[in-house]
């Protein structure tokens, strides 16, 4: 199956109500041709503090793997999907992935959801020689390079700068850092500490948390006590809206600005009021008009945006957009395998991507960079009565 082939199979409503995904049990079956599927396993945080990230990435990956089954399948074969949940814990995500690898047998490795379990899964996935595409936003995931692994959201090395530069623009540089102590949160913490000098923007406080914590007065107190211009927060989990409240418990009047891992319906709804004025930046989804009305990444965006809204009764968040990338990042690389497909075949193939629109960005990737994205995949949002709009 071509490129052209793929992208319309995944592009077109297929009786999306209703039907069941025949590809996610774990039992392997064959189509009426006789040809085993293409195993694919799937690592994500279906519980823990990244649930309200690997869920709506689990339904994505469902969504699209049963779409493209529906219209045949890639040369002939279906796609069979094994999903593991790693809790949002390193050492289950580790169990998940020799699970994975040693009992199913899959030929390549969508995930984790955070930037800790996917560097977690390292050891398995080079001692097998598998393929893995991460979902994870950490920098270190293809900074530490590993011709095994890809990465499909915009590292903290592209997004931190974007937003460092961003508030710069706006006078803001006085700025107080506030980050989990997890994976992602320790990634975005030390890009900051690296990036601010060249953005012309002074740290005038550093507190962590970790993952779990349910009260960070502490920290906001002693931040606040600096006079920053604004809060950085740097988090993928669910305590950032406890930040949020925390400063509106306390009259911390200043600006939050936060990463992409805010960007999700979770947030909006834990932080409630305390949301408003929020902003940050990510990729275009949440507002496809941003890609450009007409141009071919609106039209992706917005034929997954729909789909998924029929499906589920609500529109994909960005953690969505990583896993449709991921899983079409596979897909197209297995359509272009040409003889047997192995993992090595088809780790090659996902590294000669190039051009491939998806939802996060367009994807080319190299010999040397793993994750293939740019700021110019990137805009600033800014919560507005509880809505997303541009913050231009």
């Amino acid at each position: 199956m071509g490129r052209k082939a793929l992208a319309i199979a995944m592009a077109t409503v297929l009786c999306v109500a209703g039907l069941t995904l025949g590809g996610c049990s774990d039992e392997s079956r064959s189509d009426s041709s006789g040809l085993e599927p293409y195993k694919i396993g799937v690592v994500v945080s279906l519980t823990g503090s990244y649930s309200g990230l690997g869920v709506p990435e689990k339904k994505a990956i469902e969504l699209e793997a049963e779409l493209l089954n529906e219209a045949g399948g890639i040369n002939g074969r279906m796609v069979e999907l094994f999903f593991e949940d790693d809790a949002t814990d390193a050492a289950k995500a580790a169990a998940a992935a020799t699970s994975l690898i040693e009992r199913e047998g899959v030929i390549a490795v969508i995930g984790a959801t955070g930037t800790g379990q996917t560097m977690a899964m390292r050891t398995d996935i080079d001692r097998a020689a598998v393929p893995q595409v991460s979902m994870a936003g950490g920098s270190v995931v293809t900074a530490d390079f590993d011709e095994l692994v890809f990465q499909t959201p915009w590292p903290n090395r592209v997004v931190v700068p974007f937003t460092l530069n961003a508030l710069a623009a706006k006078g803001i540089t006085r700025i107080a850092l506030i980050s989990d102590s997890g994976g992602y949160g320790a990634d975005g913490h030390d890009v900051v500490l690296a990036s601010a000098a060249a953005a012309g923007v002074e740290i005038v406080a550093d507190e962590t948390f970790n993952l779990g914590d349910t009260d960070m007065t502490a920290q906001l107190t002693k931040m606040r006590s600096q006079s920053p211009d604004a809060v950085l927060m740097w988090t993928a989990g669910s305590e950032a809206a406890i930040v949020a409240k925390n400063m509106q418990q306390l009259g911390f009047d200043v600006p939050l600005v936060g990463s992409p891992g805010n960007g999700r319906v979770e947030f909006l709804d834990g932080a409630g009021s305390a949301a408003d004025g929020f902003s940050f930046a990510a990729g275009k989804i949440l507002l496809p008009e941003a890609y450009g009305e007409g141009s071919e990444a609106f039209t992706v965006a917005t034929e997954f945006i729909d789909r998924y809204t029929e499906r589920y009764g609500t529109a994909p968040d960005i953690f969505a957009g990583h896993a449709y990338d991921a899983f079409l990042i596979i897909a197209d690389a297995l359509g272009r395998v040409d003889g047997d497909v192995t993992p090595a075949a088809l780790r090659d193939a996902i590294e000669a991507t190039d051009g491939l629109i998806g939802v996060g960005g367009t994807f080319s990737y190299s010999a040397d960079d793993h994750n293939g994205l740019s700021e110019t995949d990137l805009v600033m949002y800014r919560v507005d009565g509880g809505q997303w709009v541009l913050d231009e």
